[in-house]
């Protein structure tokens, strides 16, 4: 049973497939995903595919693993490789890119993920084989407390490696990883709108959701050479919006004053 209202030629490929797929007779079901998902007038030029193929059983998801001829006889792929257990990614001749995986029915159910579409589904497949069997979970313990104090340790334990000669370590802890935390702060106190918000990756979409004076991202990450100056931005930013610690207020102090100094 497939579904239209293809917004893509690279979705109507994906239907094409789907419909491929199921002449085989071992295939329960095509989902995609992400922007190939039920949020498809998000898919442009710059999007790949992510999708599942929903198999009977173990026999038949080693077979489709195993052998790629299913996706070779398209004619459209030009590279693939392993990059998980459960699947590939693949590159079509046209540039674009897919990520698959390959699971039983059963191992579906427990999986978790979000915003899946059927693309097609064999006659005795029930609708609601693009449900989740487990709602997604967010790292970390949901509290406030949690994400700014993971914020300002990252902070300081990134001007460390900072001061140590660690420039891309430091960078990850001050620029990546800190900068998680604030976008996990905005979602705790509200000033994020849900709409499209991604439950795996909260960098999605981030600069459609805040203004520039919300979120200051030029300056919290103005890349590998300014790992002090992105500390002081975003150390800036916790403290106008929440009570520092005055033992770890000092600590950041000094370390930022002799990260100056080096």
């Amino acid at each position: 049973m497939p579904t239209h209202l293809h917004t893509h030629p690279r979705l109507d490929w994906l239907h094409r497939l789907a419909l491929a797929l199921g002449d085989r007779g071992d295939v329960l079901a095509v989902l995609g995903l992400g922007s190939a998902g039920v949020e498809r007038e998000r898919f442009d030029d710059y999007s790949d595919l992510d999708f599942f193929v929903v198999v009977d059983d173990d026999a038949a998801k080693r077979q489709l693993l195993q052998d790629v001829g299913w996706l070779e006889r398209t004619g459209d792929l030009a590279f693939s490789f392993v990059n998980d257990a459960n699947g590939r990614k693949a590159l079509l001749h046209d540039g674009t890119l897919l990520e698959y995986a390959i699971f039983t029915a059963a191992e579906l159910r427990g999986l978790s993920f979000t915003g899946a579409r059927v693309v097609w589904r064999r006659a005795d497949v029930p609708d609601d084989i693009a449900r989740s069997g487990r709602p997604p979970t967010q790292p970390g313990p949901p509290m406030v407390d949690f994400h700014l104090h993971e914020a300002l340790t990252n902070l300081w334990v990134g001007l460390q490696r900072e001061q140590r000669g660690e420039r891309l370590a430091a960078f990850r802890f001050i620029q990546v990883f800190a900068v998680d935390r604030v976008l996990a702060l905005l979602r705790l106190t509200g000033a994020a709108p849900a709409h499209r918000v991604d439950p795996f990756d909260p960098t999605r979409r981030v600069e459609a959701r805040y203004t520039a004076e919300q979120l200051p991202l030029a300056s919290m990450v103005p890349g590998y050479e300014h790992n002090v100056a992105a500390a002081r931005v975003t150390y800036a930013w916790l403290a106008a919006r929440w009570p520092i610690h005055p033992a770890l207020a000092a600590a950041l102090d000094r370390t930022l004053d002799e990260a100056d100094a080096c």
